[in-house]
């Protein structure tokens, strides 16, 4: 047997301390009852007291707040297998952390903008696992794909420029990791979220897009940044900005939202282009995923422990109305009372 709330049974720590108090209180009662005086009259007045009965009822009482701890502490044994059908697609996220992610024409940062997307998007997302790549001059799975968002959010919430030593911006490599981040055992769409400035260094995106498509996925891309371009901020150990990038001129570099790029990836992905700074893009981008929810996701056999609190409920709960029920007074006719009384009250 096991139980699925094992913090209750500490409450069974108590129980003795009641049984200690039961008895001392049973200890002042017949302490109370002997300074009355003549022991022959305490006994005729206590006649009619069923001290076996009382014992019974306190019994039944121990006995009932016992297996209602237990109840709550939900006992389990035995088990049952059910049927578990997940209706969803393969979500992998491919994160941009290259330095120009750090330029500031979307507030706080690209990359910081990029990371509230990304989480925003999961709070939507429905039945659907969602994993990470990051990706700037190399890439790597961060996490795998997974149904627990809130730990995916964690390691979300970990994503920097200083992950990734190699400086760049690499995405066909990205798209290859996030294809090998798909399980293949699954009969479901696969679909590969981009979200970058757009700025790409080396390698054939589109080619490796095309390439995608034809192994089963989708392509989405999400762009970050603006047109006209950002200065990339450089900062200390302390994280202040000491100033900005500049080229081997000495000219400030200006990162532009290369929005052409990503929609050729985009379009050759067999998916669509949004803009990260429009309203209800990542609305938009979410309806599009959820459409693609057509078939079965996954079919698992799922083995449960069975609950058997109510036994032990139901026994604690028979357990405290008996008690309550027991009367501890005998019954005694109303004129053998009387006569009872008369005489306790002649002797005294």
């Amino acid at each position: 047997m096991t139980f699925g709330a094992q913090q209750y049974l500490y409450a069974l720590i108590l129980l003795p301390a009641l049984i200690v108090f039961i008895r001392w209180a049973a200890g002042r009662r017949a302490a109370a009852v002997s300074r009355i005086g003549d022991p022959t009259l305490v006994e005729r007045l206590s006649m009619a007291v069923n001290y076996r009965t009382r014992r019974w009822r306190v019994i039944l009482w121990f006995v009932g707040i016992t297996l209602i701890i237990l109840s709550l502490a939900r006992p389990q044994w035995g088990s049952e297998v059910e049927i578990v059908e997940q209706r969803g697609v393969q979500v992998m996220v491919a994160l941009d952390v290259s330095r120009s992610m750090l330029a500031e024409d979307m507030k706080p940062t690209r990359l910081d903008r990029a990371k509230l997307e990304i989480s925003d998007m999961m709070s939507r997302l429905n039945g659907d696992e969602i994993g990470i790549v990051l990706f700037s001059g190399a890439s790597f799975i961060q996490f795998p794909l997974t149904f627990d968002y809130a730990t995916a959010r964690t390691y979300l919430q970990h994503a920097n420029t200083n992950v990734i030593t190699r400086q760049g911006t690499v995405i066909a490599e990205a798209i290859d990791t996030a294809m090998a981040g798909f399980s293949e055992q699954r009969a479901t769409q696969k679909v590969i979220v981009i979200m970058t400035d757009g700025e790409n260094h080396e390698g054939d995106p589109i080619g490796v897009a095309r390439q995608a498509v034809e192994d089963g996925a989708i392509i989405y891309t999400v762009g970050f940044g603006s047109a006209q371009g950002e200065p990339i901020p450089e900062y200390d150990e302390q994280g202040s900005v000491t100033g900005f990038r500049e080229d081997g001129q000495g000219n400030v570099v200006l990162s532009q939202l290369d929005e052409t790029t990503l929609q050729q990836i985009a379009r050759a992905g067999g998916g669509r282009y949004f803009r990260a700074s429009e309203r209800d893009a990542i609305e938009a981008l979410v309806a599009e995923i959820e459409s693609l929810q057509d078939e079965s996701f996954q079919s698992e056999f799922s083995r449960t422990r069975i609950e058997r609190f109510q036994i032990f409920l139901l026994a604690g709960v028979i357990s405290l109305v008996l008690g309550e029920m027991m009367s501890d007074r005998l019954s005694i006719p109303l004129r053998r009372r009387r006569t009872i009384v008369t005489e306790a009250v002649g002797n005294v």
